[in-house]
């Protein structure tokens, strides 16, 4: 009984990619409208690389063997705008992970419009989890400085088919106390949806990092549980 148990134990761990199942597919979607600035810009795609490279992160990713968490990267502002960073890579392992990171940490702004459509990048981020069908659970985070003020309404886009199933979390970053709380009440009230949904709050983008670790280890942690359970 127990070499058996030892045998199945092993041939867990030794499991393929291509065996592998997809524990969670999570989409993120980085604001680069107009009101954020080339040093904000690089604040941001560098504090999400940073963020997936601390030792809490990583741990969460790699937690259960056989049991893989994939990613999706892409930007937004204007409506129908969005430029996919980093195409859907499955987390294997930390060389997987480090490939993430580099080319986060590498490339260039794209000539996007001035205005913030959040209904918009909910759209193009169910778009891109509608690639991944095979995971348990889906996931879509949407980071924000500011609430929509063009293109569909965020209320709308969660309530779309395309996004039945799937858990809207949001980031938001503010400069303050107050205007921190205003935005955490708006992305409540007309952006988040689904099982679990939560806001976290960053206090300016030179915070964002440490609120995008924040987020993964609660999201990587209750999909864990989860499936524990």
């Amino acid at each position: 009984m127990i070499r058996a148990a030892l045998a199945a134990l092993l041939g867990l761990l030794s499991m393929t990619t291509a065996e592998a199942g997809c524990r969670q597919a999570l989409a993120l979607g980085l604001d680069i409208s107009g009101s954020v600035d080339a040093t904000e810009y690089r604040l941001q795609r560098d504090g999400l690389a940073d963020a997936l490279s601390r030792p809490a992160v990583r741990n969460a990713l790699f937690s259960t063997p056989g049991e893989v968490v994939w990613i999706a990267v892409f930007e937004w502002a204007d409506p129908g705008q969005s430029h996919v960073i980093q195409p859907w890579a499955a987390l294997t392992d930390g060389a997987a992970l480090d490939r993430v990171t580099a080319r986060l940490r590498g490339g260039t702004r794209p000539d996007f419009g001035p205005s913030t459509a959040l209904g918009s990048a909910m759209e193009a981020g169910a778009a891109l989890l509608a690639g991944r069908p095979d995971c348990a659970t889906l996931t879509l985070d949407v980071s924000g400085d500011g609430p929509s003020n063009t293109g569909p309404r965020p209320r709308d886009a969660r309530r779309a088919p395309a996004l039945a199933g799937v858990t809207v979390n949001g980031l938001v970053v503010a400069p303050d106390a107050k205007a921190a709380s205003q935005l955490e009440s708006y992305f409540r009230a007309e952006v988040i949806s689904g099982p679990g949904a939560f806001v976290e709050r960053a206090d300016g983008f030179e915070g964002y990092a440490d609120a995008m670790e924040r987020k993964l280890i609660r999201e990587l942690r209750s999909m864990l549980l989860g499936a524990l359970q």
